[in-house]
């Protein structure tokens, strides 16, 4: 009877809340709307038990789950004693309406469970890794990805992802670069606004809609060493603004939540660090979703040496961590459903900072629809209908070639002709489970298609295609144990190296170009992927090094998640296309640029280096006392520079070819100087003068010459990504506003100061500024 009572007026509530909330503004809701779930989420907590309300925190790390009242699990135990609030990595909409009904009909208040996964770069249909998509520079079209990664990802019954992540990263060593956008803080928030639009679609209860969750907050992308899960230890400068605008522009955009880093910050670990998560989060930029922790994040605090399990639980409450990821598992002893009911006996808590971290979970719940149907997600029709489609998989292989980056192409090499014998070596060739990438989890990768099934399918009938592996992925099987995990394994070939390599020769010798399909496999990057080794792997350099000894021409379609060390390749290979790691469709995509059905087009967002000692290496540093100058390229003593490597990276931020060549003309500015009120025009013409046509990414660059703290030496203010016929003249215009030229000053405070600045429209971030203006207070 009582249990009845309880849900009638929890049916009552939410049938007032869902009439009293049809209309929401597009990002923040309105202070009435936010009044209203604030009345309504008060009046279930309480109805709450302790238990409950904790449950609700509660995001178990779980595997398959299987229902039934013959193949109960404790997870399912849990959901009906209402322990369990959020639940990730189901992907099944029939497992996922079946756990939904236990929570909905077998718990005492029927409060509906969120299901999260990690869509990072798309669901069944995979795009190109994140790093590779940042690389398209093409807004609309990663917005695209993201709108499709939801609609599949919804329909198969997920209604929250863990992304996008949007750390700033100047460190290739550093695994997790293959998740990000970059290095840079203006091209990594305007991705990060496509990102959120994308995926939330300014109305969180549709059902193809999914909640975003801007991660890893903050500055994870700085850790040091570039070893994962490391310190980081910047000035407060720094944070606002180099590290911290991608996260801010992810809030303003109106992201449902936030994913704590597993850095600490100012000596206190992200997870329990009550100015980052309360005082920066929600009292300085208004955000007012949920905070998760990270896998674990929680437990991991007493190794940072925070104090006990009761200590570093009350300390993530209190600092405004609401949900605990993974805590409750069998070889963790720290989690909020652990340790909060004793933390709250001790007094080191209060029932407030409780009811304060459930609000903002069922408030999620409210928005996301969830008390109105909480099987809206589960349509197995739609599922169908919606996921892996043909049109979906059509898009993922522009994407894939759209994201490309022609590194090197020596005398018009490629694009090649669809004619004579072509060889494909190398042993990522057939690797067709290694093409999505990593951080692929719902994907099916071997449905994915390979660099062999890509050109078979494309030029098959037109060209000998031979095949040799040539070599294994490296020669220490440990490592390579380690590199092709989660079911991306490239079977080791028992063969000798020197029998693959023999082999391999044989059939290049056979062929009038080989495509050498080489580099990392999938795994080398990603999460707990740090290297300090940024080439090529030892066995496939001596591979590389064996076919351009065949006098062959050779194009090296690189495989990567990060930026490599590729000095030797740079001066010995006539072509180099960096493939990244393209997606589902990856085969046809790398077909479509090698015979130039499409134009590559994409450029770094990341800079390359010439050797890992000169790490971090980025374009928008500041200037030291004794800069080289003019000097780039020569030691000089007494100045800021090596003894054994230039300073200037291989590839610099912004760089990219295409088979067609552009001119650009000199900089037009409408006006010397501006006020605060003012805009100013800045054009240039841009000539096609090349065989084909293509697209070109014009950037913006200014440098602020004089400020009250130093200044980078240039920082990309826009860019255009714009289509041009062979021969054909585009003006390109770009206008500046004063909100171009604010920065954080020693105070914290965002300013425009007056002064001279420098500008410039150019191919990438490796140009000297030839026109200023000045902006007068």
């Amino acid at each position: 009877m009582y249990k009845l009572e309880i849900k009638l007026i929890l049916t009552v509530i939410i049938a007032t809340m869902m009439s009293s909330c049809e209309t929401k503004d597009s990002k923040i809701l309105s202070d009435k709307t936010n009044s209203i779930y604030s009345e309504k989420v008060d009046s279930i907590i309480s109805l709450m038990t302790l238990d409950e309300k904790i449950g609700q925190l509660n995001l178990p790390a779980t595997g398959p789950i299987t229902t039934g009242s013959s193949k109960s699990t404790d997870v399912v135990e849990k959901i009906k004693e209402g322990k369990i609030g959020v639940l990730f990595n189901l992907k099944d909409p029939k497992n996922i309406y079946e756990v939904q009904k236990i929570a909905v009909e077998k718990s005492r208040l029927g409060i509906p469970l969120i299901f999260g996964m990690d869509v990072i770069h798309g669901f069944k249909t995979t795009f190109p890794i994140p790093l590779g998509l940042s690389c398209s520079w093409d807004l609309e079209m990663i917005e695209k990805t993201a709108k499709i990664a939801r609609s599949e990802a919804s329909a198969n019954g997920i209604n929250w992802t863990f992304s996008p992540m949007v750390d700033i990263s100047r460190d290739p060593r550093w695994g997790r670069v293959s998740e990000g956008n970059g290095e840079d803080p203006y091209l990594g928030s305007e991705i990060a606004r496509a990102m959120v639009r994308g995926y939330q679609q300014n109305d969180l209860s549709a059902n193809n809609t999914l909640m975003a969750c801007v991660k890893h907050f903050a500055l994870y992308g700085a850790v040091e060493a570039g070893r994962d899960y490391n310190t980081v230890d910047m000035s407060r400068i720094r944070m606002y603004n180099e590290y911290l605008p991608p996260y801010k522009v992810a809030i303003e955009e109106g992201v449902g939540s936030v994913m704590v880093a597993f850095n600490e910050i100012d000596g206190v670990p992200a997870t329990g660090n009550k100015w980052l998560l309360t005082d920066l989060l929600r009292d300085d930029w208004g955000f007012d979703g949920f905070v998760v922790s990270d896998y674990t994040g929680i437990y991991e605090m007493m190794e940072h040496g925070m104090g006990d399990e009761y200590m570093v639980t009350s300390l993530a409450l209190k600092a405004g961590l609401d949900m605990d990821m993974a805590g409750d598992s069998p070889h963790i002893d720290v989690a909020y459903i652990k340790q909060l009911k004793g933390a709250l006996d001790q007094g080191k808590i209060s029932m407030e900072h409780i009811d304060r971290a459930v609000g903002r979970v069922l408030k999620a719940k409210f928005q996301l629809g969830l008390f109105d149907d909480p099987y809206k997600y589960c349509s197995l029709e739609r599922a169908k209908q919606e996921t892996y489609t043909q049109k979906n998989r059509d898009y993922a292989r522009l994407v894939g070639a759209e994201s490309m980056v022609l590194l090197k192409n020596k005398n018009q090499l490629s694009p090649l002709k669809k004619s004579g014998t072509i060889s494909v070596i190398g042993p990522l060739a057939k690797a067709s489970n290694n093409m999505p990438g990593t951080w692929s989890v719902s994907t099916d990768h071997e449905k994915a298609i390979s660099v062999w099934d890509g050109l078979k399918e494309s030029v098959g009938d037109q060209v000998n295609l031979l095949y040799a592996k040539g070599s294994n992925i490296t020669k220490d099987l440990d490592l390579e144990k380690r590199v092709t995990m989660f079911g991306k394994d490239i079977p080791r070939d028992g063969r000798t190296d020197q029998q693959l390599l023999n082999e391999a020769i044989a059939v290049a010798n056979k062929s009038d170009v080989i495509i050498a399909t080489i580099g990392e496999s999938s795994e080398f990057s990603g999460e707990s992927s740090s290297r300090t080794n940024l080439k090529i792997p030892d066995v496939q350099k001596d591979l590389l090094n064996a076919l351009l000894k065949t006098g062959k021409p050779v194009v090296l379609v690189l495989f990567t998640g990060r930026p490599l060390n590729i000095v030797e390749e740079n001066k010995k290979v006539p072509a180099i296309l960096n493939a990244w790691f393209p997606g589902s469709e990856a085969g046809l995509s790398i077909s479509d640029v090698l015979f130039g059905d499409v134009n590559p087009s994409g450029k770094l967002t990341m800079t390359f280096p010439r050797n890992v000692g000169q790490l971090p290496l980025f374009y928008n540093h500041k200037n030291t006392g004794r800069p080289l100058g003019n000097s780039e390229g020569k030691f000089e003593k007494f100045k800021s520079n090596y003894l054994d490597v230039r300073n200037e990276p291989l590839y610099p931020f912004g760089y990219g070819l295409s088979y067609t060549t552009f001119k650009y003309g000199d900089l037009t500015l409408d006006k010397t100087s501006i006020t605060k009120n003012d805009e100013l025009k800045v054009s240039v013409d841009i000539t096609n003068t090349g065989d084909y046509d293509g697209k070109e990414i014009a950037q913006l660059y200014i440098r602020d010459v004089v400020g009250t703290v130093t200044r980078p030496v240039r920082e990309l203010k826009g860019f255009q990504k714009i289509f041009i016929k062979k021969g054909e003249t585009v003006t390109v215009t770009f206008n500046i506003s004063v909100e171009d030229l604010k920065f954080y000053n020693s105070n914290l405070d965002f300013v425009a100061e007056p002064g001279v600045f420098q500008v410039a429209i150019a191919p990438s971030s490796d140009f000297e500024f030839k026109k200023s203006f000045e902006l007068i207070d």
